[in-house]
């Protein structure tokens, strides 16, 4: 449990005026029933993190925090797709295949998708960032502050947070709400690589960041990264 002088610095960090919650290949082919992905999909349900994506999702749009999903995509031809790596490789060679417009790219329950909320579709590489939509509309969005949540923590979830470091934004990583396989693999990865870069937090500590009084300094005088 975060000390009283942390969750206060949280709170002063996680202003809804300038922060963006980031969902990372939440979508059905992934984290779903019918995932391309079983093991992941488990780690994702049995670990909790999806549930707490969910529930970040819901308290982000109740206080006007600014939700993003990212989802990745191919067509079916693989036109414009990368094939540089193994992984991209195995990829195509899976039974479940995560098309542009089919129900495995569609965002997974139970994470509510409202009308407000922006969902940025990429056919290629490995970071929801890199060559995406996502920085010029948290730009656009006054952004300062990306909560990075979702999977997974072999991959996209580290991609997505060097690449907002690199770009100038402020990354919050609630490690609860992230995971990847195997599942032990996940807490090394935050303790030794994302602790290093991002604020490390809990879902119980944002949530209750959100729901507490902010101090007048608070969004003052922010300006979108260099």
């Amino acid at each position: 449990m975060p000390s009283r002088r942390s969750q206060e610095q949280l709170t002063e960090l996680l202003d809804p005026a300038n922060t963006v919650l980031l969902t990372v290949e939440c979508q059905q082919g992934v984290v779903g029933p019918d995932s391309a992905l079983p093991e992941l999909a488990a780690a994702a349900r049995s670990s909790g993190a999806l549930a707490n994506v969910a529930r970040l999702v819901a308290a982000a749009h109740e206080c006007g925090v600014q939700v993003m999903h990212a989802v990745a995509e191919s067509r079916p031809d693989g036109r414009g797709g990368n094939r540089n790596a193994r992984l991209f490789r195995a990829a195509a060679r899976l039974p479940v295949q995560q098309h542009s417009g089919s129900t495995a790219v569609r965002v997974a329950p139970p994470i509510e998708v409202a009308d407000e909320d922006l969902v940025v579709r990429r056919l290629h590489g490995l970071s929801p960032l890199a060559g995406t939509d996502v920085d010029p509309l948290l730009r656009n969005l006054g952004c300062r502050v990306l909560v990075v949540t979702g999977v997974s923590a072999n991959i996209a979830v580290p991609n997505a947070v060097f690449d907002a470091v690199n770009l100038g934004y402020t990354a919050v990583v609630p490690a609860d709400a992230i995971a990847g396989v195997p599942a032990d693999y996940t807490p090394a990865m935050v303790r030794n690589t994302l602790a290093l870069v991002a604020t490390v937090t809990t879902t119980d500590a944002v949530l209750g960041s959100w729901k507490r009084p902010r101090g007048r300094a608070a969004g003052q005088g922010a300006a979108t990264p260099a």
